[in-house]
């Protein structure tokens, strides 16, 4: 795998904003208390569920598309990983697309549960594509059916995979 120089992207994305003549760019702040909190029964009486922003979609679905994509894909937890995919803009698949574990960590979750270390899977795992420029859309549309789809699946804990 070739070697790359790292990406400044905060640098990157002032200058971008610069040259178009926009007003600067007005980063993410979060002003209240983060919404974690302990876990009310132990992983092995859990529900779990995973969600990744590695752009990862089954096979027959749409993939994501660049340019600030705030969808959200639906995959069933029980689903075979050879049915996965990635699209992205932001990072190089190949090792994902070797092994779709890397930004979906499916496969160890599966273990994990066989040997009785979590209670069970969430019927579903939810993926996005990170990147996502509009913090007004992961706010007010991601964000809000990520949260909508986990309480209906009455998920417990939450495994996010950034990416």
């Amino acid at each position: 795998m070739p070697e790359h120089a790292p990406i400044d992207y905060i640098q990157r994305t002032r200058d971008q904003y610069s040259a178009l003549n926009y007003t600067p760019y007005k980063w993410a702040t979060n002003h209240t208390a983060p919404p974690w909190q302990p876990l009310q029964k132990p992983l092995t009486k859990s529900r779990i569920a995973l969600v990744c922003s590695g752009g990862v979609y089954a096979r027959g679905q749409i993939a994501f598309h660049h340019k600030d994509d705030n969808s959200l894909r639906v995959i069933p937890s029980d689903i075979d990983v050879n049915r996965l995919r990635t699209s992205h803009f932001a990072y190089d698949q190949s090792a994902a697309r070797d092994d779709i574990n890397v930004v979906f960590p499916i496969e160890p979750l599966r273990r994990a549960q066989a040997r009785g270390k979590i209670g069970a899977l969430a019927p579903h795992a939810l993926t996005f594509m990170g990147g996502i420029y509009s913090q007004r859309k992961v706010t007010e549309q991601l964000a809000p059916a990520i949260i909508s789809l986990l309480q209906k699946d009455e998920v417990d804990v939450a495994v996010m995979v950034p990416v």
